[in-house]
């Protein structure tokens, strides 16, 4: 039997939208699945070394449970962010829920293979330096090769 392979297109940097591609991508590999993410545009931000910055916005996000419903006009209130970013660590530290930091390096350690877009890199001016270690990084074609011979192949 031949190992099924997965693939991953991690386009959002955001604390909510971090979590799908390390769950499934850790997730998959536990279970012996080859799988690579492809970290695009702002998907790119969850490589960096420092996540300090990976925030979520109670904007836009009407499925956000939140202890009251806030309306549109409060959530774009300055603050508003990094109250529901901090919200919503303080929820996932006291549920028992992994961190950005612990599902990443669980994905590493499960030999996940992790490509950073070298257009967004330019795009944005980063540096190779901002970024963890261990990374591929390539186009979509690169991705492509890969993502055209899976089982399983997800936009996140």
């Amino acid at each position: 039997m031949t190992q099924k392979r997965m693939a991953i297109i991690a386009s959002k940097g955001t604390l909510d939208m971090a979590y799908p591609p390390f769950i499934l991508g850790s997730t998959a590999a536990a279970l012996d699945y080859e799988v690579q993410i492809f970290f695009t545009f702002y998907g790119l931000q969850l490589l960096r070394k420092d996540l300090s910055d990976v925030k979520i916005s109670p904007l836009a996000n009407p499925a956000m449970p939140m202890p009251v419903p806030m309306p549109v006009l409060v959530s774009a209130l300055p603050g508003m962010e990094s109250m529901a970013t901090m919200m919503m660590k303080q929820k996932i530290k006291s549920k028992g829920v992994a961190s950005i930091e612990e599902l990443r390096t669980a994905c590493v350690e499960a030999g996940v293979k992790f490509i950073g877009c070298q257009m967004t890199v330019d795009l944005f001016d980063f540096s190779h330096d901002d970024f963890i270690d261990g990374i591929e990084y390539g186009g979509a074609a690169t991705f492509m090769k890969f993502a055209g011979e899976t089982d399983v192949c997800l936009f996140i």
